[in-house]
């Protein structure tokens, strides 16, 4: 439970305020989740029952377009993941959700979160809050994407969020900056000095989790 306490107090640092009794009924519901490279999340038709909040790792979203694979989202560290609209209508996904990395995530399940929110105004507001960001975050990138040019939009990435250049696979983050992996090559090509700088900055600031208890179990536990 102490594991699960430390995790409700920075996702209430990161989104929204919370009493010492909001941050122990959120780490009540936490369900802590493991995940090696390669393993698929959330599958493609499957329905999202949960928010996830990642402690160390990085996972992307990712859908099928004609035969290819189109990445729309990144999260690492100190970021919630989930799929809004099957989250909101708990319908099927379109969306897949894969660790690219050995992933930890916490769940916020869907049923256990609307409970206490009936009842609980901190989880309502913290809800409400973690909407917000993410509407924000996805209203931000696709005016990225319609207003800036690739160099714009590659160097937004280097500025803003400097781990995925570090530590995504440049064909997914080429289909998340909506260029073919060439461009991105000349567009990385006439930025190396800020490609440089944004590196350094990303190594100083990337939180791959702060260190586990060795007595902490990685626990999996499906979200039914």
């Amino acid at each position: 439970m102490d594991r699960r306490r430390d995790v409700a107090r920075e996702i209430a640092r990161i989104y929204c305020a919370l009493t010492p009794s909001g941050v122990d009924t959120l780490a009540s519901i936490l369900i802590p989740m493991k995940f090696q490279k390669g393993d698929t999340i959330l599958a493609e038709g499957k329905v999202c029952r949960a928010l996830y909040y990642v402690e160390h790792g990085m996972v992307r979203q990712y859908y099928y377009k004609n035969k290819r694979d189109v990445t729309e989202h990144f999260s690492f560290e100190g970021r919630i993941v989930f799929c809004i609209e099957s989250y909101l209508k708990q319908e099927p996904s379109r969306l897949i959700v894969e660790a690219l990395e050995n992933t930890k995530l916490y769940a916020i399940p869907y049923d256990d979160l609307n409970n206490l929110m009936v009842r609980n105004q901190e989880m309502d507001m913290l809800y409400r809050k973690i909407l917000e960001h993410v509407a924000i975050s996805s209203q931000e990138h696709a005016d990225s994407q319609r207003f800036e040019n690739a160099t714009e939009r590659y160097e937004r990435l280097l500025r803003e969020k400097p781990e995925i250049v570090l530590r995504a696979p440049m064909v997914y983050i080429a289909s998340f900056l909506q260029m073919t992996p060439e461009t991105l090559s000349r567009v990385r090509n006439g930025n190396t000095s800020s490609q440089r700088a944004a590196a350094a900055h990303g190594q100083e600031n990337v939180d791959h989790g702060a260190p586990r208890d060795v007595n902490d179990a990685w626990w999996t536990k499906a979200v039914k």
